[in-house]
């Protein structure tokens, strides 16, 4: 039953190389978002990172920056 299930009928050779495929994609692409993320993150950290209060706050009323939280999930 399990072999059944793996050959598929001759088939299985083309579904699980397509899962496989699929899956290392995926996984490729998620490694390559979040290293592009943290490179984000440490520009960031770099130019924004020591605001005070008040620079903050002006940050927050700025047009632009309305938009990005905006749509933001993290507030």
């Amino acid at each position: 039953m399990i072999n059944e299930f793996f050959l598929m009928n001759g088939y299985g050779i083309y579904v699980f190389s397509a899962f496989a495929f699929t899956l290392l994609n995926f996984t490729i692409l998620y490694l390559i978002i979040r290293s592009q993320f943290e490179r984000e993150k440490e520009k960031f950290i770099n130019k924004f990172g020591s605001l005070d209060h008040q620079k903050a706050k002006t940050a927050k009323l700025q047009k632009i920056n309305k938009e990005i939280l905006s749509n933001s999930t993290i507030n």
